[in-house]
């Protein structure tokens, strides 16, 4: 119960931070990218990528696909690919919460805004129930799914929108 009241204070002071503080409109941005937007976009493709790696080998690991059984190298990419897909989430939800904030303005962004906090307190929630001992063998792969599941409704109503909206741009 503490790994999940603990993932839901995460999420709730990311919202009430990202609706408190005055959005700034100053963005993250890297050399080779036409905009601070082009940034987010592909970092956030990247960590879904990265996260479909983590389903593929989650599932080879808890035996749903019958492939790469045996493979003592695929413990070692579910973390690492998991650890990746994580880092390259923080400068995305960086700019959102700081230059952009919590924002409510279209049913996109207001769903773009929810998912992102219970992307995090879902992570939170799934890092403490990995590290607590005698917890459920089901309750793993649940979180594990909500953390995907909240990665995947980040990237559908950010990246993704953004390239069907205006197209593949660097």
């Amino acid at each position: 119960m503490v790994p999940v009241l603990a993932g839901c204070l995460a999420a709730g002071a990311l919202g009430a931070y990202g609706k408190l503080h005055e959005p700034t409109g100053i963005a993250v941005n890297v050399a080779g990218f036409s905009s601070p937007q082009t940034v987010k976009v592909w970092l956030a493709t990247l960590a879904f990528l990265l996260a479909l790696v983590q389903l593929f080998t989650a599932l080879v690991m808890y035996g749903k696909l019958p492939v790469f059984r045996d493979a003592s190298w695929l413990g070692g990419v579910h973390r690492w690919s998991g650890r990746a897909a994580f880092i390259v989430s923080i400068p995305v939800a960086l700019h959102c919460l700081y230059a952009l904030g919590f924002a409510d303005y279209d049913t996109r962004v207001l769903v773009h805004s929810l998912l992102g906090c219970f992307f995090y307190g879902a992570f939170a929630t799934k890092m403490l129930v990995l590290a607590k001992k005698g917890v459920p063998n089901w309750a793993l792969p649940v979180f594990g799914g909500l953390v995907f599941t909240g990665l995947s409704g980040l990237f559908v109503t950010s990246a993704l929108w953004f390239f069907t909206t205006f197209g593949v741009k660097f």
